[in-house]
């Protein structure tokens, strides 16, 4: 597909993908119900919103079809992000409380 073409994606494949994330936002509300120990519960669940993200960054922002460029742009945006919120975190968990001097 040169730059100039556009993709024009089937009603078949949007709904089957709207259906997907409906299944999938489901299951994610049936974690909590599992009762699952405490930290896989959350591990789960952002497990299957990652798989959600991914439907949706690839079929409704049609990054499937476009260049792969744009693809690794996502990829290094998310990346960038994820170290952006972990220095962060880094800083904010081991700080030191002060005590009031009142």
């Amino acid at each position: 597909m040169s730059a100039h073409e556009h993709h024009i994606s089937t009603d078949k494949l949007l709904l089957g993908i709207g259906g997907a994330l409906l299944i999938l936002t489901i299951a994610t509300v049936g974690v909590h119900y599992l009762a699952l120990p405490h930290p896989w519960s959350i591990i789960v669940a952002m497990f299957i919103a990652l798989i959600k993200a991914s439907l949706v960054a690839l079929f409704f922002m049609n990054l499937y079809w476009d260049a792969k460029l744009n693809g690794m742009l996502l990829i290094a945006s998310v990346v960038f992000l994820g170290l952006l919120v972990g220095f962060t975190m880094l800083d904010t968990l081991f700080r030191v409380i002060p005590v009031p001097s009142f």
